[in-house]
């Protein structure tokens, strides 16, 4: 028989079970405690995160968001690289703090995770040589696209030809090496990525060219983990003022704007909103 005692204890070990979990999901609080917060980043993706070839250091444009948001928080960024496959995976089991790893915000993924202000939109785009004869996406029905693994680019690509064969890779800089030794017919990426992946053919550009169709828009944003109401407020915090202030052009600009290997010649978004 249950006494009054056991009651008592039941309710005291419930009692605390539940205090423990608010603080466990108090994610702000402990990022505050330990001085610091872990990016889960990709470094392979250029304007947004790589390898300085100079310094070996990561930048680009998502690092200085990101660095911006610690800032805001007042503690360290920290930077660890992940694998497209695995950006949700790493978050969801505590490895990172945040996903700054080029991140598209989309229905079917906001049931894994919470999404800050979109920071960037960009749209999925083709690379193909000159010499395939390719010029409109139908023409790549039953050819081999190669796009990185775990990224939107393959269902995208999936919705727009049918019949095309996607073969993926674990980044970007393996997608795009695999079309220039010609291993695939066609390269599928975020525009504003694929734009600086062009700049970097030189002089051998002139035997490529990007299609002018689009195959979906890409709203960009960093991505927590279910339920921190307080880190989403200040991480949105610091984004709003990051568009208030002008840096957020600044930003731009400096990682996409006319003189870079993207060459985008004017921002047509602003940082405002989590809705899609």
């Amino acid at each position: 028989m249950i006494n009054r005692r056991s009651l008592i204890l039941c309710a005291v070990a419930l009692g605390s079970s539940l205090t423990m979990g608010m603080a466990q999901a108090d994610q702000l609080a402990d990022i505050k405690k330990k001085g610091q917060i872990v990016f889960g980043v990709l470094g392979t993706d250029e304007p947004n995160s790589f390898i300085d070839p100079k310094t070996r250091q990561l930048v680009g444009y998502e690092i200085d968001v990101a660095t911006a948001v610690a800032k805001k928080i007042g503690v360290k960024p920290v930077f660890k690289q992940l694998a497209v496959s695995a950006r949700i995976p790493e978050l969801q089991q505590g490895h990172v703090d945040i996903l700054a790893a080029t991140l598209t915000h989309n229905k079917e993924r906001e049931a894994q995770v919470d999404f800050a202000l979109t920071h960037f939109v960009t749209g999925s785009k083709v690379m193909v040589r000159k010499s395939s004869g390719i010029t409109a996406l139908p023409q790549l029905a039953g050819k081999k696209v190669v796009t990185v693994r775990g990224g939107t680019q393959e269902t995208n690509m999936k919705k727009a030809v049918p019949t095309a064969s996607i073969v993926t890779f674990e980044n970007t800089q393996q997608a795009f090496q695999a079309l220039r030794q010609g291993k695939g017919a066609a390269y599928v990426n975020d525009e504003s990525s694929l734009l600086a992946d062009y700049g970097k053919l030189g002089p051998a550009a002139k035997d490529f060219v990007i299609l002018p169709q689009s195959i979906g828009v890409e709203p960009i944003a960093l991505g927590l983990r279910k339920g921190e109401a307080g880190l989403k407020t200040v991480v949105d915090q610091a984004l709003r003022e990051l568009e208030a202030n002008g840096a957020a052009e600044n930003l731009f600009v400096k990682w996409y704007g006319p003189g870079t290997r993207a060459n985008i010649a004017k921002r047509t978004f602003k940082i405002s909103t989590d809705k899609i």
